[in-house]
């Protein structure tokens, strides 16, 4: 595939040790294009989340190559991996992950703060990011105050505000209703376009896949059709 964003060649993934051992991802060939929009579907434990989690780096390899943006991820230190990950990737999680100490702009600004920007322009660029999502006004307030769907617009301002490259979602709509389904994947759908990142998203949803501009269906640790 020309301009190719991730690659990923033989890709083999095992937990477990002695007779206990689980071929989570087995032999493993794909790549995404700059800009695209992937759905990852499957059976529950086919994979899904451990491809996603092991192209990003957030877990390690057993054995083949991944390239993400001409980084051969699985040859970084786990220093060098964080910070790539920091300038390079936004993460959405089903759960939203946000800290609930930290109201919703705090939220947002860490991505920013941990990549040494000050905390003034840190701030600035958190409520232009909220205001992108419809939840400026909800900047002051803390998790436990918002709604599921405004947790999760929150978790995607996050993921956003330092414009990376790629943009990992782990069912970003599972724990929402079909309204906020919507409106949720309507945001991806709308970075995605205007900004040309690359998303790539796990989802058990026909609906949520139907956004995507290519499925890549996976059983057993393999992929039997990248669409």
């Amino acid at each position: 595939m020309d301009d190719s964003i991730i690659s990923a060649n033989n890709v083999h993934k095992i937990y477990g040790t002695g007779t206990l051992i689980v071929n989570a991802l087995n032999g493993i060939d794909m790549e995404v294009g700059r800009g695209e929009m992937i759905a990852i579907m499957g059976p529950s434990g086919c994979g899904k989340t451990t491809l996603l989690n092991c192209l990003s780096g957030l877990d390690s390899i057993n054995s083949g190559n991944i390239f993400v943006d001409q980084q051969p991820i699985h040859d970084l230190s786990d220093d060098k991996m964080s910070e790539f990950r920091a300038k390079s990737m936004g993460f959405i999680f089903q759960t939203y992950n946000l800290l609930p100490v930290l109201t919703a702009r705090e939220n947002v600004e860490m991505p920013l703060l941990i990549s040494g920007i000050s905390s003034k322009e840190a701030a600035n660029q958190a409520n232009e990011q909220l205001e992108a999502v419809g939840l400026l006004e909800w900047s002051t307030h803390k998790p436990g105050e918002l709604s599921g769907g405004q947790r999760q617009r929150v978790a995607i301002a996050r993921a956003l505000v330092n414009k990376p490259a790629i943009v990992w979602a782990d069912e970003p709509t599972g724990n929402l209703d079909s309204n906020n389904e919507n409106e949720i994947m309507e945001l991806l759908s709308f970075t995605n376009s205007q900004y040309n990142q690359t998303i790539v998203l796990v989802t058990h949803s026909d609906k949520v896949a139907a956004k995507a501009d290519r499925i890549v269906r996976m059983e057993d640790g393999i992929i039997v059709n990248s669409g």
